[in-house]
């Protein structure tokens, strides 16, 4: 029976090609990832179908993005189709695989996003190999939900559920799921390692739009974060993320501008809910963790930074109102929301780790 597979091309560097030294998008070479599979693989019985909805490198991406991406696949009828495959480039790849997760939450077919490291026409690129392994999901898993198959140089192919797919690595292309915990092993033709120790989704989410609020404000902390930099006109929430033990600077030693308990009290005073991020909910924390939670801050707890922050841009686009975005946040609607006791590893000391809320 052939399989019906929808292809969604969007740029990227999957999408372009290296001239003079410069890459860039390319509207041919799109077409030229199935023309190079159906050169590996004549005699499947695969039909693809094309759409190109956008055509830019990932890095110029911003949530009207996503709303673009969405209406297109949904005006393409997916009902009709098998599969969907998503060409995507890499440096934003994580906040639409969180994107596309959230938005088709209860889809009943597999969404798979594909990218390379290099153009296609580089031999070192795994653009090839990642669309054969989201073809042969298809054709072997076809589990509901959105994946992301990606092979790191020297490594065997992964493939990361969409919620877990964390950014890429500092000065590589390599990709890991949180915690390293990607979700199955595509080797030899076949797939194993199948984890399961995932919480599942919730049962009943309010009805989305495709709605992303591009007002939310993301700050990364560094030794030396000055809070009077931010002006915070037009965000209608702040996301600050924190050090790996869940951790951020409480200390007015330097001052208050650098204290982020001085810039908590200013957001409140200008009405503006501010959500910290990432940090597991387990019994033990650091000092400086118990002073912001005693501030009463909203702790996005067990989630990615990127997965956060994707959760917040639909909230904000889709509800105005301040219970339903809160009971928004709290629901496990793609598998976001990790079980901690399956990422912490027993040599892990507890001092790194971050306690329920007193």
């Amino acid at each position: 029976m052939t399989k019906q597979i929808l292809v969604v091309f969007t740029g990227g560097t999957i999408g372009s090609t290296a001239t003079q030294g410069t890459i860039n998008t390319n509207p041919a070479t799109a077409y030229q990832l199935i023309q190079l599979y159906q050169q590996h693989y004549p005699h499947h019985h695969i039909n693809f179908t094309s759409i190109q909805p956008l055509q830019i490198l990932s890095e110029n991406l911003a949530p009207p993005a996503w709303t673009t991406l969405i209406t297109a696949i949904e005006a393409a009828q997916p009902e009709n189709y098998d599969a969907i495959i998503i060409t995507h480039g890499t440096d934003t790849l994580s906040f639409t695989a969180c994107a596309l997760s959230y938005y088709f939450y209860a889809i009943k077919k597999s969404i798979l996003l594909v990218s390379s490291n290099y153009p296609l026409n580089n031999p070192k690129a795994n653009g090839l190999e990642n669309f054969i392994c989201a073809v042969e999901f298809i054709l072997q898993v076809s589990e509901p939900g959105v994946f992301v198959p990606y092979r790191n140089p020297y490594h065997v192919m992964h493939i990361h559920r969409g919620t877990h797919l964390a950014a890429s690595l500092q000065l590589s292309s390599d990709f890991i799921s949180v915690q390293n915990k990607h979700y199955l092993i595509y080797d030899y033709g076949r797939f194993s390692e199948l984890n399961l120790s995932i919480p599942a989704p919730s049962q009943s989410i309010a009805p989305l739009q495709a709605l992303f609020s591009d007002k939310i404000l993301l700050i990364t902390p560094y030794p030396g974060l000055n809070y009077s930099h931010f002006n915070l006109d037009n965000t209608v929430a702040v996301l600050h993320d924190l050090y790996h033990s869940g951790t951020a600077c409480v200390s007015q030693h330097w001052g208050d501008d650098y204290s982020l308990l001085e810039f908590i009290k200013r957001c409140s005073a200008q009405g503006i809910p501010i959500y910290l991020t990432p940090a597991l909910k387990t019994a033990e924390a650091y000092h400086s963790t118990r002073v912001l939670l005693e501030l009463g801050v909203s702790m996005l707890w067990n989630i990615s930074l990127e997965a956060a922050y994707v959760k917040l841009s639909l909230a904000y686009g889709n509800f105005t109102d301040s219970q339903q975005i809160a009971e928004f946040l709290t629901q496990n609607i793609a598998r976001e929301i990790l079980n901690w006791a399956d990422l912490i590893d027993e040599t892990t000391p507890s001092s790194s780790c971050i306690p329920q809320r007193p």
